[in-house]
C-alpha cells in the first residue's frame, strides 16, 4: 500500500511531501538501556527482615515498591503459605514478615504471589481443593490496593490456564501501549511441553501463556516456544514494558544447578531472543531461582542458597541503573 501511494505521489510530481511527512513522524522511543547488576544483596533475618529459618521464594513487588509478597514455609517444612514484607519507603529495609489470612492461605499449599498493575487482583498457585489437580492458578480481588490483607474469595482462573498437572508461577502482563491484549505467563509440567519426565517432579517444567479473552476468562494456553528447552525451565518474569523476560533453567551453560536467565524482544508483537545467563555475580555455582522484577525494572529480587543464607533458600536483591541518553552513547 505504502509503495502504490508514492508512485501516486511521484506521478503528480509530488513525491518530496511524501519524504517530508516520513520526516515529520514522531520516532520511535528506545528501549530502555541498564547498567550491569550489582553484587546481591540478603534482604535480612527476621524478625527484622523477611527472611525466617526454613526457606523463602516466588517473590513479588507492589508497583510502589513498598510491599514484598513471598512464599515461605516458616511454620512447617512444606507448608507453603504467602507473607508479605512492607516498609515505609523504597530507602527503607524490609520489615518483619506477616503472614496473609485464612481466605488465602489454607492448610493446603499457597505460592507464586503475583500483583496486576493496578494493584486489585493477586494472583497465585494452590492445590487446595476444588481444582482441575495438583497446583492450580487462583486470582483474588481486594478493593483498596493499598489493604495488604483485604484480599476477597480466590477464584480458579479455570480450564484455559490450569489442567490436573501442575500450574504454577503466575504473572501477568498488561500491554496496554502495544497490542492491547493481557497475558498470563506461567509455567507447568504438562506434556505437552519439551521438558523430560523425571522421578521427582514427573515432566519437566516448561513456560506457558494465556491471554485474556473479552469474556473475562483466559484463553487456552500455549506453548512459550523460544524460551523452553527439554530442561526445566520456569518461574517467569517479565519487565512491565514486556521487552524484557527473567526465568529460572537448569539447562546446559549454566554456572550451577539453577540459575536465572533473560530473554529480549524488540516489541510485544516479536518472538522472544535466545535466552542469555545473567552470569556472575547473579549467579553462582549454587543456586538461584524464582526472579521477580521491580516495576521500574531496576531491582532483580530471587531466592538463593548462598554463604550467608540464614535457612535453605534466603531473599536477595540486585540492582541496575537506568542509563540516560548520554550514557547510551
Amino acid at each position: 500500500m505504502c509503495s502504490t501511494f508514492a508512485k501516486g505521489l511521484a506521478a503528480v510530481g509530488l513525491a518530496c511531501l511524501l519524504v517530508v511527512g516520513l520526516a515529520a513522524l514522531p520516532a520511535a522511543e528506545d528501549p530502555p538501556r541498564f547498567s550491569a547488576w550489582s553484587e546481591p544483596v540478603n534482604l535480612g533475618a527476621w524478625p527484622n527482615g523477611p527472611n525466617g529459618p526454613l526457606s523463602e521464594w516466588f517473590q513479588f513487588t507492589s508497583k510502589d515498591g513498598l510491599s514484598l509478597y513471598f512464599t515461605a514455609d516458616f511454620e512447617e517444612l512444606d507448608n507453603w503459605d504467602i507473607y508479605v514484607s512492607q516498609r515505609a519507603s523504597v530507602e527503607d529495609p524490609w520489615g518483619p514478615p506477616q503472614k496473609l489470612g485464612p481466605e488465602i492461605n489454607t492448610p493446603y499449599i499457597e505460592g507464586g504471589p503475583s500483583i496486576s498493575a493496578d494493584g486489585h487482583s493477586l494472583y497465585f498457585a494452590s492445590n487446595r481443593p476444588g481444582g482441575f489437580g495438583s497446583t492450580d492458578i487462583y486470582v483474588s480481588r481486594r478493593h483498596n490496593k493499598r489493604d495488604n490483607f483485604g484480599w476477597q474469595t480466590p477464584q480458579n482462573l479455570g480450564s484455559g490456564v490450569n489442567t490436573t498437572y501442575n500450574e504454577a508461577s503466575p504473572e501477568i502482563f498488561e500491554d496496554d501501549e502495544g497490542t492491547g491484549m493481557t497475558t498470563l505467563y506461567f509455567e507447568s509440567n504438562r506434556p505437552e511441553g519439551p521438558g523430560p519426565y523425571d522421578d521427582i517432579y514427573g515432566c519437566g517444567n516448561d513456560i506457558w501463556a494465556s491471554t485474556l479473552q473479552p469474556d473475562e476468562t483466559f484463553g487456552p494456553a500455549v506453548l512459550v516456544e523460544e524460551l523452553n528447552t527439554k530442561s526445566r525451565d520456569m518461574m517467569p518474569s517479565i519487565r512491565r514494558d514486556g521487552l524484557e523476560i527473567f526465568f529460572t533453567s537448569n539447562r546446559p551453560g549454566g554456572l550451577g544447578a539453577r540459575d536465572l536467565w533473560v530473554s529480549t524482544r524488540p516489541s510485544t508483537s516479536d518472538p522472544w531472543s535466545k535466552p542469555v545467563n545473567l552470569g556472575p555475580p547473579v549467579n553462582q555455582p549454587g543456586r538461584e531461582e524464582g526472579p521477580s522484577l521491580s516495576w521500574d525494572g531496576t531491582e532483580l529480587y530471587f531466592c538463593a542458597i548462598r554463604s550467608d543464607s540464614g535457612g535453605y533458600l534466603d531473599l536477595y536483591v540486585s540492582t541496575r541503573t537506568k542509563m540516560t541518553g548520554r550514557d547510551k552513547q
